[in-house]
């Protein structure tokens, strides 16, 4: 019977699901079908597959050649069913035997010549490969990006001969390797290894607490300030004091940059992303969207961070488009065809100024024009952001201070203390020169206190959780109630406050929330207050 089975891999989102190709040969006038919902790129494989075939010195068979992809009703496109194809048919026509083609799953597009070109999707193809106890043949490229996978069975082929001869006996392909040891961030367990700081910026104590808090207990974080005070600088600073990614989330990382076709670098794969979309982005281009479905900057930000310069000037539909992402950890693509689901777990960090002109106040713009522009912004996506602080600009002798330091470290004497004669003020720089290093193991102490205690962040506590771990004492409770009643905010605020005075708890090293710990996570609502007073 001229009947062959291969197995092969569908991309539907960061999902893999598995494709079995059945190639049936029969008599009758040469012609080549392939059924089973192939798109346009699947069905112009038989040109490919075709001079593939012949090119590599094989014989093409002159019959009536049917391919089925099953599933039937799962959509299949690309170029990556390819080598499948091809093997089916040689497999069929008892050019290769079909006794262990069981044992492995094939991937890979082919060119005119017999090449085997890249494909987009490596990394969940492999980790299903694996669950399945299967051997992957993969391209060469790719084979290389799958071996971060731990015990992964993969086989590295250039061409369609080469892996025809390796089914003959021949033994032609290789595993692929990797230089681990030229990985110092691999060997470091996922240390930061860029070249910012927290001791680049100048001042800001409160935005740099805020910053450690966020870090810590995984919060979204909002600055509001004017132009030029630090917060794009502490933004971006943002990853280098976050705990490092577990294998299990480094690979998810891994797999989301697989589907979407970006580059890879095996000395940064076990940082946290760091994404910062331009305003002019668009609701598609944050969520993901279009034909197939292919992540957007959230998924791309996926257990990192998600950085919104300029907040107004996003779009409001934009902004209320991450609503629920925020919420859910995932984003949900729907089409008349298929579904997929993208994983969304970013931690959000977002800047913008408090008027239009940059500036509060300054005699350029009414209270009527500073309240409608910062409306753009819902509040709904406003109440979801758990800290929202005010950076403000420097005092008048900060920058002069900072100097008179610097030189006093090369050895220049001169005061550390600059006196202001006009405003009578003293300025000194409390924990001006704390590192990203240092602030970093605060934090990592406070979130294994986490792990330890609900095995996730802070910020990903359930309302249930939240009630058991995040207890108040009655006087306390009554407290926080009032103070939410009274500047009106949603029973959402009252648990995202809950949640960050837990976080400072765990910062502190204390096990129970006290009325300090609630007073400044009010503090982080600097949003809230301004809105309402230019309401007034």
């Amino acid at each position: 019977m001229s009947l062959a089975i291969i197995f092969s891999r569908a991309r539907i989102g960061i999902e893999a699901p598995i494709v079995t190709i059945e190639v049936h040969l029969s008599n009758g006038l040469p012609s080549f079908t392939i059924v089973g919902l192939p798109e346009t790129t699947v069905r112009e494989s038989k040109d490919r597959v075709r001079s593939a075939i012949i090119n590599s010195g094989l014989e093409f068979p002159q019959r009536r050649i049917t391919v089925n992809l099953a599933p039937a009703d799962l959509p299949k496109e690309g170029g990556r069913f390819d080598l499948a194809i091809a093997m089916g048919i040689l497999a069929a026509s008892k050019q290769i035997s079909d006794k262990q083609l069981y044992q492995y799953e094939f991937l890979g597009e082919l060119g005119l010549n017999g090449d085997i070109r890249p494909i987009v999707g490596e990394i969940p193809s492999a980790l299903a490969c694996l669950s399945a106890n299967r051997t992957c043949i993969l391209p060469q490229s790719n084979a290389i990006k799958a071996t971060i996978i731990e015990k992964a069975l993969l086989l590295s082929a250039h061409s369609l001969f080469k892996v025809v001869e390796h089914f003959k006996g021949g033994d032609s392909l290789t595993t692929p390797e990797q230089d681990w040891s030229l990985d110092e961030n691999l060997q470091n367990h996922g240390a930061h290894t860029s070249t910012l700081d927290m001791s680049d910026v100048i001042g800001q104590p409160m935005a740099k607490r805020a910053l450690e808090i966020a870090a810590a207990g995984q919060h979204n974080l909002l600055f509001l300030g004017p132009p030029g005070t630090g917060k794009s600088m502490l933004a971006r600073r943002l990853s280098t004091i976050l705990p490092p990614l577990t294998d299990e989330q480094a690979l998810q990382s891994a797999a989301v940059n697989s589907i979407s076709g970006k580059s890879f670098n095996f000395k940064h794969w076990r940082e946290r992303p760091f994404r910062a979309p331009h305003h002019t982005s668009t609701a598609v281009a944050l969520t993901g969207g279009g034909r197939p479905p292919r992540p957007g900057e959230i998924s791309l930000a996926h257990h990192g961070v998600l950085f919104l310069d300029e907040l107004p000037e996003f779009s409001r539909y934009t902004l209320d488009a991450l609503r629920e992402p925020l919420e859910t950890g995932n984003i949900c693509i729907s089409r008349a065809s298929l579904q997929v689901e993208f994983p969304a777990q970013f931690q959000l960090i977002a800047a913008l100024n408090p008027s239009p002109t940059g500036h509060h106040m300054d005699g350029r713009c009414t209270s009527e024009q500073v309240l409608k522009y910062l409306s753009r912004i819902s509040s709904p996506f406003l109440d979801r952001i758990d800290l929202q602080i005010e950076v403000p600009a420097l005092p008048k002798g900060t920058l002069s201070t900072m100097q008179s330091e610097r030189l006093n470290e090369q050895g220049i004497n001169t005061d550390a203390v600059t006196h202001d004669p006009m405003n009578n003020l003293d300025i000194r720089h409390d924990n001006q020169s704390e590192s990203s290093a240092s602030i970093a193991c605060r934090v990592l102490a406070a979130r294994e206190i986490m792990m330890k205690r609900a095995g996730k962040p802070n910020a990903l506590l359930s309302s249930k959780e939240t009630a058991i771990h995040c207890a108040l004492s009655f006087q306390d409770s009554k407290f926080l109630e009032d103070t939410l009643f009274r500047f009106k905010m949603s029973i959402r605020a009252y648990h995202k406050i809950l949640k960050v005075a837990r976080t400072i708890a765990d910062l502190n090293g204390e096990a129970q929330i006290a009325r300090s710990h609630i007073a400044e996570a009010l503090g982080y609502r600097s949003m809230e207050r301004l809105l309402r007073h230019l309401s007034l």
